[in-house]
């Protein structure tokens, strides 16, 4: 059966579109397919999840009648699967696939289950999930493998996540011990809301995500990826529901995004269950605005390979613990950096819960335990960056001077008070120890690095903040340092 709807006044043009029904896959119910056309020419085929089954009531279980959309979609050749606006869809696992674009209208909201086993794609058994017994903040080493999904695809090409419409990770079936100020899992690792393996030209853009209960959008191993104006927002006292990590990728481009988050906005990662997918580079960061309770944007704590090639610019970041984190811990290396055209404004959240003293700036290279080896950090540069906070700059390598050529062009600290936490540490959390140093507030504290230049440097302190300073800067142990 064909039938023929005119629609006109879009944008002053004639679209047609063609709604054809036809005998799907064996074992499908018959599903609905629209065709748009303009000028003559096919444009898109739309795979409506309300003409499969789906109910979007906020209650039943559409999960069945979207992955049937999606399955024919990419049997098809590809298309747009629509969700419709004005409803709530709720699902489990959902798997994406080549040349599907899922596309949720204004209004949509595709929220996960409130039943652990509808995550449960590849039918892990109970026990695999793992109590936290430990504070994560303590104890958090992960290879990148999570057991339960959301929305998952692996090995395919041409995905796009699209739409004006909002994805929910359902947070609250998740939490374990919740205080005034953080929130830990009941298990780790949880549920990433998106986790896409071995994807290229993979395309994001102007989704909301939120509610993540785990890193929110977790690629690994993906290749010309497009992530362009989309917001996340999630609970800024739940841990480990990081905004974007990139895990092992190769040419990004993260633009025009708005994230707030807990633990990381922004996340390069390597970890070491994804070594066959090569380093994470050729990456560009430009004109977000990040809100986070550790780091706005970070390299590590996974560092089981390079980083390099990698451009952050024209950013603002605020209310945040620490701004920008290179956190090398494991045998990977971090270099060829530049951030740029940053306006930063840190403040202190709770002494234990958080890694970080709301530094701008931290550059650690040390060992996450008595097993790991230490790579190095070189070649990074800062350039025309203003920062307003609670702390100064942090730089701490080991004793084989491991961080090194650094420059900070026309930076400026302004060191101002915003909160009661104490302001005397130094944080290189995770390492042997979990080693919190205790010392004066710094402008700049530097250890065992060398090559460091700062040129049109500059810094000013409140006056109820100079009490704290027992000597602005502190450079010790470290070759070649011109200030």
């Amino acid at each position: 059966m064909i039938q023929r709807r005119l629609h006109g006044g879009i944008s002053g043009r004639c679209f047609s579109a063609y709604r054809i029904r036809r005998r799907l896959t064996v074992g499908h119910v018959p599903g609905p397919v629209w065709i748009i056309i303009k000028k003559g020419s096919v444009m898109q085929m739309i795979y409506n999840v309300l003409e499969y089954g789906a109910e979007g009531d906020g209650v039943s279980n559409d999960t069945c009648p979207i992955q049937r959309a999606i399955d024919d979609c990419s049997s098809a050749g590809g298309g747009r699967v629509l969700l419709p606006g004005g409803h709530v869809y709720r699902s489990g696992s959902l798997v994406l696939k080549s040349d599907v674009e899922l596309h949720l209208e204004m209004g949509a909201v595709l929220k996960g289950s409130d039943c652990l086993e509808d995550y449960n794609l590849f039918g892990v058994q109970r026990s695999a999930l793992k109590e936290v017994d430990t504070p994560t903040y303590n104890k958090c080493d992960y290879t990148g493998k999570p057991t339960l999904y959301f929305l998952y695809g692996k090995d395919c090409e041409n995905v796009a996540v699209t739409g004006l419409g909002r994805i929910d990770g359902n947070e609250g079936i998740f939490y374990g011990n919740v205080s005034p100020w953080h929130i830990d899992g009941a298990f780790y690792p949880r549920v990433p809301l998106l986790y896409l393996e071995n994807v290229s030209h993979l395309t994001l853009h102007h989704i909301t995500l939120t509610g993540s209960a785990f890193w929110t959008t977790h690629l690994v191993g993906c290749s010309d990826v497009l992530i362009d104006g989309i917001r996340i927002l999630n609970n800024l006292r739940l841990a480990n529901c990081d905004g974007i990590d990139p895990d092992h990728c190769r040419d990004v481009r993260i633009t025009n995004c708005h994230i707030q988050c807990a633990d990381d906005c922004i996340v390069f990662k390597n970890t070491a269950g994804a070594m066959e997918y090569g380093p994470c580079e050729n990456i560009v960061v430009s004109g977000c605005t990040l809100i986070s309770t550790s780091a706005a944007v970070k390299f590590g704590s996974e560092s089981e390979a390079p980083f390099r090639n990698i451009t952050v610019e024209n950013c603002c970041i605020s209310r945040t613990n620490r701004a920008v984190s290179l956190q090398l811990r494991d045998r990977g290396c971090i270099e060829n950096v530049i951030f740029s055209n940053l306006n930063i404004d840190t403040r202190l959240f709770s002494t234990e819960h958080w890694w970080g003293k709301a530094e701008p700036i931290a550059i650690t290279a040390v060992r996450r335990n008595e097993d790991t080896e230490t790579g190095y950090i070189r070649n990074i540069r800062f350039q025309n960056i203003n920062a307003y906070g609670e702390n100064g700059i942090l730089i701490y390598g080991d004793e084989t001077k491991n961080i090194r050529n650094i420059s900070f062009e026309n930076v400026h600290i302004h060191l101002a008070k915003k909160t009661e936490w104490p302001k005397h540490y130094h944080d290189l959390r995770p390492n042997i120890g979990n080693t919190i140093l205790e010392d004066s507030l710094r402008v700049i504290y530097a250890r065992n690095a060398r090559d460091i230049s700062f040129k049109g440097f500059s810094y000013e302190v409140d006056p109820d903040m100079a009490e704290e300073i027992r000597e602005a800067v502190s450079i010790e142990d470290c070759d070649n340092t011109a200030l």
